[in-house]
């Protein structure tokens, strides 16, 4: 009997023994799960930091390249908001411009609605003198009329110098000569000092080829730094109109004298 208590007691000291190495192993197991976990988790971070490296120098390169992409589109809008700026300027350029001519042609209709209410050739050249002044902006010149007997350019009128610092001249003599001889308007030199036989430009005053005269102008205001085209075509525009009321002014005159003569014959021979 005491031998097999004996025995029990020394089973139960081999199991609870067992039971204790078990427990004790138990623990080391945790503990060794628990450090290899963590040695695990230390990969992880690490492998994971080293991803993040990867990822991030990706991402850098990403938003470099979309930095550099902004900054292109950036210069895009930049450059078409400067050519947009360069257009609206053209444009506003041109609207003056053509708000100009618009003023200068109503200008010029008024003015050539005068010139031909009336055909007293006195008042015609006195327009004329007024228009050259006032939409030329003209400061020196001379109208010239030409004799077509004699073939002789006489200055008929002027401003900014008396009447006979213009010397007259035959048709091809000289600048105003050689425009209503070829009937084309004649430049002189901008640059050069004023010289009362070269003019700053002439614009010859025709009807349908046949010369009338000249209007030769020899200084610009002060405000206007030189003839435009614009100026150019204004200053032809003028020449026809200014050509047409002065050739009818000097044909009404001429058959004026010409009544007044036939009328002075016919009381004459009513006495």
């Amino acid at each position: 009997m005491s031998e097999k208590r004996d025995g029990l007691f020394a089973r139960a000291e081999e199991v609870l023994s067992l039971f204790r190495r078990g427990a004790e192993f138990t623990q080391d197991l945790i503990k060794e799960n628990e450090r290899l976990r963590l040695q695990i988790a230390h990969f992880e971070a690490q492998n994971l930091a080293a991803s993040d490296d990867v990822q991030w120098e990706k991402l850098r390169h990403a938003l470099i390249a979309r930095i550099q992409n902004l900054e292109g589109e950036k210069q895009d809008i930049l450059d078409r908001l400067n050519q947009v700026e360069g257009e609206n300027r053209h444009f506003a350029e041109r609207y003056l411009e053509i708000e100009e001519e618009n003023n200068n042609l109503a200008s010029l209709y008024v003015a050539s609605y005068q010139l031909h209410s009336t055909l007293d050739l006195s008042e015609v050249i006195k327009i004329v003198v007024e228009i050259v002044i006032n939409l030329i902006g003209a400061e020196v010149f001379a109208i010239y009329v030409l004799d077509e007997r004699t073939e002789v350019l006489t200055p008929v009128a002027s401003e900014g110098r008396e009447i006979a610092d213009f010397p007259p001249c035959h048709m091809g003599q000289g600048m105003v000569g050689a425009s209503v001889a070829t009937g084309e308007t004649q430049c002189g030199d901008a640059a050069g000092p004023e010289n009362p036989e070269r003019p700053l430009v002439c614009v010859p005053l025709r009807v349908q080829e046949r010369p009338i005269g000249a209007i030769a102008i020899h200084k610009l205001l002060q405000q206007k730094d030189g003839f435009t085209p614009l100026d150019h075509e204004l200053f032809t525009l003028l020449g026809g109109h200014a050509a047409t009321a002065v050739f009818a002014a000097r044909l009404y005159s001429q058959s004026e004298r010409k009544l007044n003569t036939i009328q002075g014959f016919i009381d004459l021979l009513t006495k």
